[in-house]
């Protein structure tokens, strides 16, 4: 079943067009994707669907009963609720059902009903209907529902009376989503749903999509997410849709062997297209040759000329380079506490090595104080208690995921020209358009810029800093998909220190020299990247499982000797006596196959037989096939035997 489809849709923003003649489909059980770079009109396509944005012209069509729930980038939900309230309120209808229920069976267990036999009847009916749909829409499991996404989304631990007015911005919106979810759309629209989600509440996500039962429309930029939840991918680049059949690996590979058939095709028409302008210009003026050349001009103007395929859109460019080399000793942390005050301690006696040209991603759940540990670091934030030490050399330059240091008010420009005075501005106008910011762009307020725009400021900045420590918050945060290969790439032949904190599993992955998790009790060291890390923890707690499997049967041993000997006891004795039986069963069958092998041995001596070639060889090929089964038994009496 189609649940939406547009056809032709186009969107402009003044002149400017951001969208055009968009077709996009969405059946039942479809996971699409919808991808591009920053600024080429996922979000907007998201909200033009679900009708927060106009558009200019095209058509939009959804079935009358399709349900569609979105959720917008970073949006929060806002309540004077409680969270239990909040989550209960998507279940109004069942509430309202339940308190029919309840009243209906105070009326039938009225004698004056009961005693009615018609108004009973009638009153059993509307019970048993009710009841049913009661059930049927989930009436019986709701509470449950509620308590498995808050679980999910990490609210397990926390009292469900409490205000969503006084949580963080992160958590309303992991909230938002949770509401989402809890309302099961039939077609469920999200845009960036994995922001502000650790890797625990990511794998989670990502199991639910995988089972959800209506269709899934999402935006994120997410690989390893993308891989796992879609099937289908609409790149949106240059204003125009692209399908692509497959998760997002797919797409990627498809893409370039489009690109590369289309370029082929174009220069091999190319070709086709000179020699026939060749043969026409030198033909065309002679008698002889005149009607041909006449033939190959309309040849000419017939032929459907191909577009060049324009490839990818321009990428960033840029590399980070070091002043100066550390020693092998770039920092040591040992007993460190932090927090914001010694009431609002995060966290307790760390201690941590790292060492010159280590890639390390710090890891651990929201709220253990990643982010307040790189301030500590970065001295933003005075230590509790503990020492940090520096190695030789070292100079530091910090990420931070809230870009607080960004000046709202200067131009892009003055926001690298002011802090590197006496560089040229030629030299600075050619750092920003390495990072995509040309001509009119770099007088752009900072203020005004969006979330990927400033993520390209503070990595340019940082890049100028020539730094030979970088400390990265969350630094793929706000970043398209090739903003995020570009910064990979980058970082992978940087020639300094790198300690990073990231949910983007594939950056990660393809970063991580080491993985330090950051626990309630402590610092867990993996030497290795991503995909090591959960093999290894994999490993612990199977090993935990394992243990305490064996635990609980020695306890049972303990607990139960007696019986656990006469189990074994009765099981020897059955073991015994389908060995015996066994036995008598080969025994028999030994006998009947000799008998027939002695049969057909004498056959073989009848005259008429013997000289019937077909029938002799039938026969020997019967008595080996005999002789096998019988070479087999033997070997498994003398097994049983002994």
């Amino acid at each position: 079943m189609i649940l939406l489809q547009c056809v032709q849709l186009t969107k402009t923003f003044g002149a400017e067009p951001i969208l055009s003649n968009i077709k996009l489909e969405v059946q039942s059980k479809d996971r699409v994707a919808i991808v591009g770079r920053n600024g080429a009109g996922k979000s907007t396509l998201l909200k033009i669907i679900a009708g927060k944005l106009s558009y200019n012209s095209g058509d939009i069509i959804i079935p009358k009963d399709v349900t569609m729930g979105y959720l917008a980038q970073d949006t929060g939900l806002e309540s004077e609720r409680s969270i239990w309230e909040e989550m209960l309120s998507v279940f109004e209808y069942l509430i309202k059902m339940e308190k029919e229920l309840r009243s209906l069976e105070t009326k039938m267990s009225d004698p004056t009903f009961i005693n009615n036999e018609s108004n009973y009847e009638k009153l059993l009916n509307e019970y048993d209907l009710l009841s049913e749909t009661f059930k049927q829409k989930g009436g019986y499991q709701y509470e449950a529902d509620i308590r498995g996404i808050l679980s999910g989304l990490k609210f397990s631990d926390k009292d469900y009376s409490t205000k969503i007015s006084t949580l963080s911005g992160g958590q309303k919106t992991r909230l938002a989503l949770g509401k989402l979810l809890l309302t099961r759309p039939d077609l469920l629209i999200l845009d960036e749903p994995t922001n502000h989600l650790d890797l625990e509440t990511l794998a989670w996500l990502e199991q639910y999509l995988l089972h959800y039962e209506g269709a899934i429309l999402i935006v994120s930029h997410d690989r390893y997410f993308l891989d796992k939840v879609t099937n289908i991918v609409y790149e949106i680049s240059r204003t125009k849709a692209t399908k692509f059949v497959g998760n997002y690996s797919y797409y990627l590979e498809e893409k370039a062997k489009r690109y590369e058939l289309e370029m082929k095709q174009y220069e091999k028409q190319q070709e086709e297209i000179e020699k026939l302008q060749t043969f026409v210009q030198k033909n065309i003026v002679r008698a002889s040759t005149t009607k041909r050349a006449q033939s190959r001009r309309k040849q000419l103007e017939r032929m459907e000329k191909l577009d060049k395929p324009q490839g990818d859109e321009k990428s960033a460019n840029f590399s980070f380079e070091i002043k100066k080399q550390t020693g092998n000793d770039v920092l040591r942390i040992e007993q460190l506490s932090g927090g914001y005050s010694p009431q609002e301690t995060l966290f307790e006696n760390l201690t941590l090595a790292i060492n010159r040209s280590e890639s390390i991603a710090l890891l651990g759940p929201n709220g253990i104080g990643k982010s307040t540990l790189l301030k500590t670091i970065t001295k933003e934030i005075e230590p509790l208690a503990g020492s940090i030490k520096y190695g030789s050399n070292v100079s530091i330059g910090y990420y931070d995921q809230e870009q607080a240091k960004l000046t709202s008010n200067k131009q892009v420009l003055y926001e690298l020209w002011d802090e590197y005075p006496l560089t040229p501005e030629k030299e600075i106008r050619t750092i920003l358009g390495n990072f995509l910011f040309s001509g009119e762009d770099v007088l752009k307020n900072v203020a005004d810029l969006s979330g990927g725009e400033k993520a390209r400021v503070a990595l340019a900045k940082l890049m100028m800093l020539k730094s030979n420590f970088l400390i990265l918050d969350e630094p793929t945060n706000h970043l398209d998909l090739d903003s995020k290969e570009i910064l990979e790439n980058a970082l992978i032949d940087y020639p300094g220190t790198i300690l990073f904190v990231s949910h983007d599993r594939y950056f990660v992955n393809r970063m991580a020299t080491r993985v330090v998790e950051m626990t309630k009790e402590g610092f867990i060291d993996y030497i290795g990247d991503y995909d090591y890390y959960i093999m290894k923890k994999q490993e612990n707690i199977e090993r935990e499982q394992l243990k305490e499997t064996k635990e609980k049967k020695s306890e049972q041993l303990e607990e139960q000797p007696n019986k656990q000997s006469f189990l074994q006891d009765k099981e020897a004795k059955r073991k015994e006596r389908q060995r015996l039986r066994r036995l008598e069963e080969i025994e028999q069958n030994i006998e009947q196959l000799e008998t027939s092998v002695s049969e057909k041995e004498e056959a073989l001596c009848d005259p008429e037989i013997y000289q019937d070639h077909n029938r002799v060889s039938e026969l020997n090929d019967e008595i080996e096939k005999l002789k096998k089964e019988l070479d087999e038994l033997m070997e498994e009496w003398t097994e049983l035997e002994v």
